[in-house]
């Protein structure tokens, strides 16, 4: 039971990818740029993608993707997401203008893609894994998911600022061992988190204090150039919390066991 981290970062520039975890070899959530690093052999392998949201940094690999397995698959790829994400993916992205419709493609009656929406309290069963979505508080539509196995689990916050649902759900969770939560911005930058719904390092501190597990957490979505300032100001105001807090790399693997 593994899952890796094939971007994690809050833009492009470098070694940067953006949103995007492989759950073993068929699963994806969010389908970000770290999804173009795979080989078109692991690419042919997923089957199910889980979507936090509509955002362009999380869904711009999705289109490709269909593009590039449809001929070599027997069955759709399954999106799994909220009614209105999914609205919006068939209004602004599969439809024609921006990029074919792949649940028309190769035919109508036998489509590349295949839409799952998802509701608040109703879990997705898929091999060993059970995969929940979590409410979150973003500018748009959004959730996070947390995933669990006989093995262990995990929660991915997605993007998101403040929200005391989010960690009511973590906490009915009857162990949580890995926390992937975002921080995009400095402090020196709250206006901006708050406006456009992410976390800063004194927003995050005040909600951890809402978490009754000790899971490792891994801070993700960092905007470029920002990442050694956000990072240094998390562990400051988090010292004595009983976590421990570091930033998520790229080709990171969890391993549940």
């Amino acid at each position: 039971m593994q899952i890796d981290t094939l971007g994690c970062d809050g833009g492009i520039g470098g070694t940067r990818r953006t949103t995007c975890y492989r759950v073993d070899q068929t699963i994806l959530i969010d389908a970000g740029t770290g999804l173009l690093d795979l080989p078109l052999e692991a690419l042919e392998k997923i089957d199910h993608i889980f979507l936090t949201h509509s955002h362009f940094d999380h869904i711009l690999g999705l289109p490709l993707l269909l593009d590039s397995v449809y001929k070599n698959r027997q069955t759709p790829v399954t999106v799994h997401a909220l009614p209105e994400t999914i609205a919006i993916l068939q209004s602004h992205i599969f439809n024609w203008k921006i990029w074919p419709d792949f649940s028309l493609i190769p035919r109508a009656d036998q489509g590349a893609l295949r839409f799952q929406p998802l509701r608040m309290g109703k879990s997705v069963s898929i091999d060993d894994w059970v995969i929940s979505p979590l409410p979150v508080n973003h500018v748009i539509p959004a959730i996070g998911y947390a995933l669990v196995s006989p093995q262990g689990a995990l929660a991915i916050s997605g993007d998101t600022t403040s929200c005391e649902a989010f960690w009511n759900h973590l906490n009915r969770l009857s162990r949580l061992d890995y926390l992937i939560v975002e921080a995009s911005f400095p402090n020196d930058a709250q206006d901006l988190a708050k406006i456009s719904k992410h976390f800063c390092p004194s927003l995050l501190q005040a909600d951890l204090k809402l978490l009754n597990h000790r899971p490792a957490i891994f801070i993700s979505h960092l905007k470029p150039g920002f990442e050694d300032a956000i990072m240094a100001e998390l562990q400051a105001q988090c010292a004595g919390m009983g976590f421990t807090l570091q930033a998520l790399q790229r080709q990171h693997r969890f391993k549940l066991a």
